[in-house]
């Protein structure tokens, strides 16, 4: 489907309020409408293989989204509505989205404006919902509309289950995972094998190692990545904080060791990508070397991006590298939930309409447009990106390997992930030890935990 550049937007990495994290200005969100799975319910049923016939004649009714990612109408209308209002024509489907600070989470509650579905990604949705309280468990709605919760995808749905505490505040309706983008011109002009699929960290830098070199007076770099991506869909799955204390992990999980160690620490020992990590001034510049210059031969980041490179361009993607001891295990799912809110008004309706979003017709259609379903239905992510204009791409580099779990997220793990995330880049600068890092990143963040629960 569509792939939205956010550029720290409410509905990216922030919570009530917009932090400066360094010089990374919280970075760029590339993120890509995807899929979703089954249905039923008074207007719908569920065949138990995905399918969705109708059984009764939907009552008229009206179900209003909501979402302040800055998704336009328009764009809203072309992913799910449109689609909605032909399957269900006597419902009326409304849209409500943040424009400026217009229509923000504060505002929406303060007027009393009602929506009866919200949607936003993981991390972000728990971080609008939770505090304002208008998260409804639908657990039953979902058991009365016999959504089959065994087709979906089950790292996303034991995510949602984690943060709620035991409930489904949401279903996910699509979703994103990192892989690795590569140059083929570049691997091409300096002789270098392409990456495969299955390879891990250390095989993936003997390649970078090769490839970032001097010629003709250019400077070419092998392998960067957007660190606020790798952290908060860290394969590792190292929560941010810890969940019976609300305390930052950053030094008491020994795992976050091994993460700086393999993702800050190694790469920067070859002494072109730590330069150029010294000379970079903004996030950006990692997108554009890897798509305009085509400096950078190879970053991880999210699928999603597939459909936003240049047509020029010789490209392809592999399944993200893995770390020693955890083979064949990719990065955590980056999923965008919808969740029915207690206020609204016909929740049968909307849960209706949810089961259409998450059914193999609709999943299909979404995936076809190189979106990544949420089900785990082998027809249905066989045609990720086959209406895609980059159709002979790997697309299946998403499905290779096996999502990471999902940890606890609570309503703090967007900034202080974004907080780790700052001073790991600092460490790959050159700018401190890392050591100090985690010391400073830990201290950084207890004062922003104190300062979001005034």
């Amino acid at each position: 489907m569509h792939s939205i550049l956010y550029s720290n937007q409410s509905g990216g990495i922030c919570l009530k309020h917009r932090l400066k994290i360094g010089f990374i200005g919280l970075t760029v969100f590339v993120i890509s409408f995807l899929t979703a799975c089954s249905g039923n319910g008074s207007g719908t049923g569920n065949n138990g293989d995905g399918s969705v016939t109708k059984t009764t004649p939907a009552e008229p009714s009206e179900v209003i989204f909501y979402t302040n990612n800055g998704t336009t109408e328009e764009l809203f209308n072309s992913s799910f509505g449109d689609a909605l209002r032909k399957k269900f024509p006597n419902y009326t489907i409304k849209f409500i989205g943040r424009v400026g600070q217009s229509n923000n989470m504060p505002e929406m509650v303060a007027t009393n404006t009602r929506f009866d579905i919200y949607y936003s990604s993981i991390g972000n949705f728990e971080n609008n919902m939770f505090p304002y309280n208008i998260q409804y468990d639908m657990t039953d709605l979902i058991k009365k509309h016999k959504v089959d919760l065994t087709r979906f995808e089950p790292a996303i749905i034991d995510g949602i289950v984690k943060s709620s505490g035991g409930k489904l505040y949401a279903l996910p309706v699509f979703t994103d995972t990192l892989v690795l983008y590569y140059n083929k011109s570049l691997f091409n002009k300096f002789n270098v094998p392409y990456p495969k699929d299955g390879m891990s960290w250390d095989e993936i830098l003997e390649l970078a190692r090769k490839l970032t070199q001097v010629d003709g007076g250019i400077k070419y770099t092998g392998l960067t990545f957007i660190p606020v991506y790798t952290f908060f869909m860290n394969p590792l799955s190292i929560p941010a904080v810890e969940e019976a204390t609300g305390k930052p992990t950053i030094n008491t999980d020994a795992r976050w060791e091994t993460f700086f160690q393999t993702l800050a620490i190694n790469p920067t020992e070859i002494s072109g990508i730590r330069d150029y990590y010294a000379n970079m001034k903004s996030i950006l510049e990692i997108i554009d070397g890897f798509q305009k210059t085509e400096t950078i031969a190879m970053v991880p980041y999210v699928a999603g991006w597939a459909n936003s490179m240049p047509d020029n361009m010789d490209w392809d993607m592999v399944t993200l590298p893995s770390f020693k001891g955890q083979t064949g295990i990719s990065a955590q799912p980056y999923s965008y939930y919808f969740g029915i809110t207690n206020m609204a008004k016909d929740k049968d309706a909307a849960m209706e309409v949810l089961n259409y979003l998450v059914s193999d017709e609709m999943q299909t259609t979404l995936a076809k447009r190189g979106s990544l379903p949420v089900i785990k239905s082998t027809d249905v992510r066989n045609t990720l990106g086959k209406d895609s204009k980059y159709k002979d791409k790997h697309w299946q580099a998403a499905f290779a390997n096996k999502f990471a779990p999902v940890p606890y997220k609570g309503i703090y793990e967007v900034p202080v992930l974004a907080i780790y995330a700052d001073y790991a880049t600092k460490v790959m600068r050159g700018d401190m030890d890392v050591n100090t890092a985690r010391r400073l990143a830990e201290e950084a963040a207890i004062k922003t935990l104190a300062e979001l629960k005034k």
